[in-house]
């Protein structure tokens, strides 16, 4: 069995050492200036990677990250794994009754945010994949892929800004967080299936069979998944170390599911996602469980995951300004109003209506790693990835201001 040699194992923890550094550094300037913390980790990551430390100090750059085969499987290894846990807490996230609670006016809301950027967006990239960049051999996968990307919103980031504007428990933050999570979920699905169309995609059980099982595995796991772990949960709590034994068995139970729908031919973040929901609506995970297992996550993974952003692109070199301003464009104005649409269909003022509309236009974590993922089974250019994680910084930037300034605009009485 080929393992990792002494100079390797050096080279690895050195890599991930800096990883964790850079990206403690720069998401405490961004929480500083007020800004999510994936913001400063995927700046930490353009400035370790080819982008800057690769043009300023190319020799060092690749003694640290391009001269070891092994090394480089074995971060791949771990960045992989923080992508799992990174939708385990996602999941975790997605608060069933707050759904339900806000009923049809969420579900209007979510589906037309959903709905205007996915048919743009398939649309521009169907009509112009050289320019934008998608996979022409699997164009009509690649195409909706491109409006699902940018149909996404990014959930944690938008509970911290409404959290920041006292916005969270008014009827319109509930109401951006009910619709939020229905895109998520629903999102979630649609790209999974997608993956099991593409050409690209991994081989799994062929494509009714894949799409059957993974019905199956969500209706279950929301079901009678959920009613199981509402049993082993309180055994778990009772009888093993606590917080240990409830972050070993979650743990387990994540890579459990994702393992699962990685052998039905959908990505693994999926089940990860989807058994995250099932554990974090149970009755039983109090919140400071949750906040145990998003500390862990989020401090030691989820950096790792961003800041390896930057060691995949050089965004210099593959930066295209009318594709990212394709991108740019499309991806805030077709969200915005489709949510804004929504909104105004669920009986909400224009202003309430504009403070949706700016909430869900938040991208971040989720619509990164979905590129991510696009990028590595070959369904779009490298130029187009940029694109988007530049759509997710300026959307994570200008959303807490704008929807500042909506909920506050006075509106004469004929505008409401």
């Amino acid at each position: 069995m080929e393992t990792l040699n002494h100079k390797e194992v050096i080279n690895l923890l050195l890599q991930l050492a800096s990883m964790l550094i850079m990206a403690r550094v720069f998401s405490e300037i961004a929480r500083k200036l007020k800004q999510p913390a994936v913001v400063g980790e995927i700046l930490a990551g353009i400035i370790l990677g080819p982008t800057l430390l690769g043009m300023l100090m190319p020799d060092f750059y690749t003694s640290l990250f391009s001269s070891h085969t092994m090394t480089n499987i074995a971060l791949d290894g771990f960045v992989q794994i923080a992508v799992v846990l990174l939708l385990f807490i996602a999941g975790i996230e997605v608060e069933l009754q707050v759904v339900w609670s806000q009923g049809k006016n969420a579900l209007k809301i979510a589906l037309t945010s959903m709905a205007l950027p996915i048919i743009a967006g398939f649309v521009v990239a169907y009509a112009f994949p050289e320019f934008l960049g998608v996979n022409i051999n699997d164009r009509i996968v690649a195409s909706t892929f491109f409006g699902l990307a940018i149909s996404i919103t990014a959930l944690a980031v938008v509970a911290r800004v409404l959290m920041d504007l006292n916005l969270f428990k008014t009827k319109t933050g509930l109401l951006i967080i009910a619709g939020a999570m229905v895109v998520d979920v629903v999102g979630w699905i649609v790209f999974s299936v997608i993956l099991s169309l593409s050409e690209s995609g991994k081989e799994g059980l062929g494509v009714l069979p894949t799409i059957g099982l993974t019905l199956f595995f969500t209706v279950f796991m929301l079901t009678g998944g959920k009613g199981l772990i509402n049993r082993v949960l309180p055994w778990t709590n009772k009888n093993l170390a606590w917080p240990g034994g409830l972050l070993s068995l979650s743990l387990a139970i994540c890579f459990l599911a994702a393992s699962f729908t990685e052998f039905i031919g959908i990505h693994a973040i999926f089940g990860a996602f989807i058994i995250g929901v099932a554990l974090g609506d149970s009755e039983h995970l109090t919140e400071k469980a949750k906040e145990i297992l998003h500390q862990f996550i989020n401090n030691i993974f989820a950096p790792i995951f961003f800041v390896s952003i930057g060691l995949k692109v050089n965004f210099i070199e593959a930066f295209d300004l009318g594709v990212v301003g394709v991108v740019v464009g499309v991806g805030l104005l077709t969200k915005y109003f489709g949510a804004y649409l929504g909104a105004r269909f669920a009986g909400l003022k224009r202003n309430k209506s504009m403070v949706v509309g700016f909430g869900l236009s938040t991208r971040g974590s989720m619509d990164i790693i979905l590129g991510l993922i696009a990028l590595e089974y070959g369904m779009v250019s490298e130029s187009l990835f940029i694109g988007l994680v530049i759509l997710a910084l300026l959307s994570s930037i200008l959303s807490g201001p704008l929807m500042g300034w909506a909920e506050n605009l006075k509106l004469s009485p004929s505008s409401k």
